[in-house]
């Protein structure tokens, strides 16, 4: 069986003040195009639909065309689970009728876990939804008194699907959740830490022949080839900026064989860092209209280099000065009885080395004697 695998769509995600769904729009255009060329058996999606529980009127608009022309154009299932961005109760509106049109949607957490049984040539392979939950769900519907931490309330959901699934058959989980050793990034929000701990290990999918995650934003496996997060559609920060966004192509073949392959989606607008001198930039770097994050390595002021900089980069998010030194801050407890006790112009030294990483030359020094000489006259009246 083949299984389209993605997650993290983040539909009417806004970063640093641009509205991201016209760019959304972009690549699943293409996932269209990697359904047209993989023809997939089905299609699952682990969670966060949406950036937020009340998305805007233009995602809601975005993802009612995805799963619509999904259903209309293609005559396989389409299994969606809903992530910690989600409002279940929104996402869960026309599940009923959705399910006629092989539009399985679980958005809460139940007892038993809801599954949905395809057949190929080889067999059934059985899904088991699990939609995002905290921990106190599970201590409702499993009637537990005690507190549970992310990973005993994940191994008890999963062991109730254990316990009733016929394990020489083949089993496939969508779940949304932070597995330990998975890599994370700036723009994924954080679990809550009931227990001390948002992580669940993978070992709790022990037995399962594939397990659909959503919730970290980097493509990626975690220990095993088997537990996949397809990663989000689009980088959502700059700390994803060396990413490379993908949707999964899961083969499942045999009991225990299972082959990835990722689709590589190419976005309208790239979202990078480019760094260096004002100077260097403004002459040698080729113009682009991607998102950037910009950072300036002059250690002397720039008289308004935004202005000049969007001539050049119009997309331009955000810019800042690199800092090539320790950070001071590490050491503020420890510096500050030093610094209390340093002449003005030995303390304005210590800054200026702080801030460039070197030491002022002999004429800057001058300079700045000059200076302090020249504000301590104005100030005694002089």
């Amino acid at each position: 069986m083949k299984i389209l695998h993605t997650a993290d769509w983040h539909l009417g995600k806004i970063v640093n003040a641009v509205h991201m769904t016209e760019d959304q729009a972009y690549v699943l255009d293409q996932l269209f195009d990697i359904i047209d060329a993989e023809q997939p058996d089905c299609v699952v999606i682990s969670g966060d639909i949406y950036d937020r529980s009340i998305p805007p009127k233009e995602a809601v608009d975005l993802f009612d065309r995805t799963i619509t022309k999904l259903s209309q154009q293609y005559d396989f299932p389409v299994l969606v689970t809903s992530g910690n961005h989600d409002s279940p109760d929104r996402l869960q509106f026309g599940r009923a009728l959705f399910r006629d049109n092989q539009l399985y949607f679980e958005t809460k957490l139940t007892h038993p876990i809801e599954h949905v049984t395809l057949t190929d040539d080889k067999g059934p392979v059985t899904f088991h939804l699990i939609p995002f939950f905290e921990p106190n769900e599970v201590r409702f519907h499993f009637q537990i008194d005690e507190m549970l931490t992310h990973h005993e309330a994940m191994e008890i959901v999963v062991q109730s699907i254990r316990d009733r699934m016929d394990l020489s058959e083949r089993h496939v989980i969508l779940a949304h959740a932070f597995i330990a050793g998975g890599m994370e990034t700036d723009s994924e929000e954080r679990l809550s830490m009931i227990g001390g701990s948002p992580y669940v290990d993978q070992s709790v999918f022990d037995g399962f022949d594939y397990i659909a995650l959503g919730h970290l934003h980097q493509p990626q496996q975690v220990k095993r080839l088997n537990v996949q997060y397809s990663g989000s559609l689009l980088k959502y920060s700059f700390s994803e900026a060396r990413h490379k966004k993908s949707v999964t192509i899961v083969n499942l073949a045999e009991k225990d064989n299972v082959t990835i392959e990722r689709h590589l989606l190419e976005p309208r607008r790239d979202l990078r860092i480019i760094e260096g001198t004002f100077h260097d930039i403004m002459t040698t770097t080729e113009a682009s209209d991607d998102y950037l994050l910009v950072r300036l390595d002059d250690t002397e002021e720039v008289i308004d280099p935004m202005a000049d900089l969007r001539k050049k980069f119009p997309n331009i998010l955000r810019l800042e000065y690199k800092r090539t030194h320790r950070d001071v801050a590490l050491d503020e407890l420890d510096q500050t009885p030093v610094t209390e006790r340093m002449s003005d112009d030995a303390l304005f030294e210590h800054f200026y080395q702080e801030m460039t990483g070197e030491a002022m030359t002999d004429d800057e020094r001058a300079l700045l004697l000059e200076g302090l000489d020249s504000i301590k006259d104005k100030e005694r009246g002089r």
